[in-house]
Order: structure tokens, then C-alpha cells, then sequence
């Protein structure tokens, strides 16, 4: 890895809130995520299954976590399997943990190796009396191939068919998005390699560059401060290609007189930064652009304000809504007329701002957690409203993380530079 160890308390603390939630006499067991095979003899790069990263940190595949608090042997009550290292295999893909340094990574005691688990796992199951076991329950989850959770399952369920099989997702869902102290000093650390990386880009920005340029920097700036990479493939969008929510192919020149939209952020250990911001690539917002991104950046402000414990994404969104509204009637984007006739299931301002306010962040980008139950502290969130002009071949989106606490929230990115005046004084520096 390339980031610094990280505090084995974040997946300690994890560990006991999870089995906190297990009825009686019950196990659980998280398997890693497939190697995918990308084209002839190549696999696409490991990415680790964020439930047992969660509970563990370990990032190395072909791995299990296995909980039993009940176990009548202390020793098997937290369990981290491990495939044993092999020379060979080390002689092409390198080294891989040991146990003392899965240990010191986890916090988990007993190592077992998978070739030596069979027979120890058959024995557990039989002395639980439920088995929880893990899927993929993100409510934006789009692919139906059966990944090697669902095999689990499938294979759990045709050699143990008498248990009770409960669900950990559900379980992980709610504990996943309230984010512990520990979480979050990780969080920061990712915000402050995307900060620093903004600050770079504002001095490299200019008429001419290549969208692609600017995703290079970016790309460099976060493995520089060690960072794993780009939480999400970064979205460099210069004119109208702003306008394309989930743009990806940064090829573009950014020309002079054009505003360029950059939605990225750093992964460090394990855990997401996601910012976005919207610059004038001559270093100067024109008259009208400063109009659109003021509104913008009220409507970010205004959404801050609403986003504490007790309301739902759902009112939340609706309230944002009522805002944007207001605030494209001073713009001249839509008429009263617009307003009083329309469609209350595709309202008005929509035309200019599609997209959600907010989006529960953490080991995922789009991490887990509720859309229709009360906001409760402890979860992180996006906030990142947009206005997106047609006519004007224009697109503005202004997003930070913000933290939600007992008493309000706190804005993750209140440093990073965020007003048209701040955007030009660093880009003239």
C-alpha cells in the first residue's frame, strides 16, 4: 500500500459495532471481492469488497473475516483468513501479508490460512445456530453478474441448508454510514491531497491546455502525496461538456472564455475524497458566469444549512428544489409561468439542475446508508447542487464534504478555495 499504516482501532472498533448487531449464537463470514479478468491473460486491478475492508483493511484478495462471538474458543471469535504466501506466486506478483502483519493491520489475533479452513469452518457452523452472510445491497447498484458473494452464498446454502441465513448488508448499511471519529481523520487526510492537488491545478489551468492534461496533474499530485489514486475516474469537463453529469473522456481543449467543471478526488486508506469545482480557464469568471456560479454556490450554502440530524434526503432534496427555484426565477431561466404550470413529478427548475443534492460518502464514493430515514450524526455526505444551461453551453456544479454532528454539520472543505474571488486571486498568483 502506499499510504501510511493506518490506526488499527478504526477496524476494531468497527468489528464490535458489527457484532454488537448479531443475534444469539449467530456467525458471520465476508469473502473478498473476484480478481476480474479484463482482456487475454490480464485481470483489471484488485479492488478490495468494502464490507470486509471495513471490518479488517486488509486489501489483499483471495481473503476472509469470520465472526463468532459466541464461540465456546475465544481464539475463533475473530477470524482473518489469508491465502498462505508462495514463492512462486511472490516471484511474479510479489509479497504478500504475513500474519504478524495482517495483525498489525487489523487488529485481528488468529490468522488462518485458507488452505487450512474447511475443516475449522464446517465445525463453527455447526456449533451457530445462524449464519449471516454478505451481498451487495447499494440501492444505485447496476450490474447483475454473479460476483463471488453470491457464489458464497450459493455454496453456503447447498452444504448448510438447515441454518437460519440472515443478511449482514442490512446490518452494514446502517453501520457503514455513521462514520467514527477514526473514519473521519482518514477522510481528511484524502481532502487535504485534493486540496493541495486544487491549488495546483489553478496555477496550471490556461487557455489551450487539454482536459486530459488536467486529469495527469491530478493523477500525479495524489500518488506524490501517496495516496492510492483517484477515488473515482476524475471528470475534467471544459464548456459544454459540463453539462454531461458523468463525463469521462477528458480529451478536449479548454479554450479561452470557457468555465471547466473538475469533479475528483484522492483515496487514501481506503476512504474517499469527492470535491468539485468550476474555474474559468482564462482566470477570470465573466459577468454572467459570475451570476450563474453566486447562485450556485447559495444554492451549496443554503443545502449546508438544511443538511442536519433529523431530516431526509428526501425533504432535504425538496427543499433544495424550492430554493433553485427562486434562484433561476432571478437568473431568467424560467418564468413564473414555467413555475405555476409545472409537471410536480418534473418540476420547473429541473431543466437546470437534474441530479441529487447529496450522496452518503465513505469507502465508496457512493457509500451505503439510507435515502428515506432521518439524517442521524455520524454520516458523511456530498453536497453538490448544479446548474446546467443548455442555451448557454454552460455547466457550474460546486461540491464539499460535509460531516454531520449532534450539533449541525461540519463543512470537511471549508479551506479549499470556493468563491469566484478566491478562484481568481489563486489563479492570478
Amino acid at each position: 500500500m502506499k499510504y501510511h499504516p493506518l490506526n488499527p482501532e478504526i477496524f476494531i472498533r468497527n468489528r464490535k459495532r458489527f457484532m454488537e448487531r448479531m443475534v444469539k449464537n449467530s456467525i458471520a463470514v465476508f469473502v473478498s471481492n473476484d480478481e476480474f479478468p479484463a482482456n487475454g491473460d490480464a485481470l483489471h486491478r484488485f479492488k478490495q469488497n468494502s464490507d470486509l475492508f471495513w471490518l479488517s483493511g486488509i486489501t489483499q484478495e483471495d481473503s476472509m473475516v469470520i465472526l463468532f462471538p459466541d464461540n465456546p474458543d475465544p481464539k475463533y471469535r475473530e477470524v482473518l483468513v489469508l491465502t498462505r504466501p508462495n514463492e512462486l506466486k511472490e516471484k511474479w506478483d510479489g509479497k504478500r501479508l504475513r500474519k504478524e502483519e495482517a495483525t498489525a493491520i487489523s487488529g485481528i489475533q488468529t490468522i488462518v490460512w485458507l488452505d487450512n479452513l474447511d475443516p475449522l469452518l464446517q465445525q463453527w457452523i455447526h456449533l451457530a445456530d445462524s449464519i449471516y452472510l454478505d451481498s451487495n445491497e447499494n440501492d444505485r447498484k447496476a450490474s447483475l453478474i454473479r460476483t463471488r458473494e453470491y457464489r458464497f452464498i450459493d455454496e453456503m446454502q447447498h452444504r448448510y441448508p438447515l441454518h437460519q441465513y440472515l443478511r449482514a448488508a442490512k446490518i452494514m448499511k446502517e453501520l457503514r454510514a455513521i462514520k467514527t471519529e477514526y473514519e473521519i481523520e482518514v477522510v481528511k487526510k484524502a481532502i487535504e491531497i485534493t486540496h493541495q492537488t486544487f491549488l495546483r491545478l489553478l496555477k496550471f489551468i490556461r487557455p489551450g491546455v487539454m482536459e486530459y492534461e488536467i486529469e495527469a496533474e491530478i493523477i500525479h499530485s495524489f500518488l506524490t502525496q501517496r495516496a492510492t489514486g483517484e477515488a473515482y475516474h476524475s471528470i475534467i469537463a471544459s464548456g459544454d461538456r459540463a453539462r454531461t453529469l458523468h463525463y469521462v473522456f477528458n480529451n478536449q481543449e479548454c479554450k479561452d472564455g470557457e468555465l471547466v467543471l473538475m469533479d475528483f478526488g484522492a483515496e487514501y486508506g481506503g476512504y474517499c475524497a469527492d470535491l468539485t469545482r468550476t474555474v474559468p480557464v482564462n482566470g477570470k469568471f465573466s459577468k454572467r458566469q459570475k451570476q450563474l456560479y453566486d447562485a450556485c454556490l447559495h444554492l451549496h450554502n443554503y443545502a449546508k444549512s438544511l443538511l442536519k440530524p433529523g431530516i431526509t434526503i428526501v425533504d432535504y432534496t425538496e427543499k433544495v428544489g424550492e430554493e433553485a427555484t427562486r434562484q433561476f426565477l432571478k437568473l431568467g431561466l424560467i418564468t413564473k409561468s414555467d413555475v405555476k404550470n409545472e409537471d410536480p413529478e418534473n418540476r420547473a427548475y429541473r431543466k437546470y439542475l437534474y441530479h441529487g443534492i447529496s450522496h452518503h460518502l465513505g469507502i465508496d464514493v457512493h457509500d451505503v446508508g439510507t435515502r428515506t430515514d432521518p439524517i442521524r450524526p455520524g454520516m458523511l455526505f456530498t453536497v453538490e447542487p448544479g446548474i446546467y444551461v443548455e442555451e448557454e453551453q454552460v455547466g457550474i456544479r460546486i461540491e464539499n464534504n460535509v460531516w454531520i454532528t449532534r450539533n449541525g454539520n461540519i463543512d470537511l472543505m471549508k479551506n479549499i478555495p470556493i468563491t469566484t474571488e478566491e478562484i481568481e486571486r489563486c489563479m492570478k498568483k
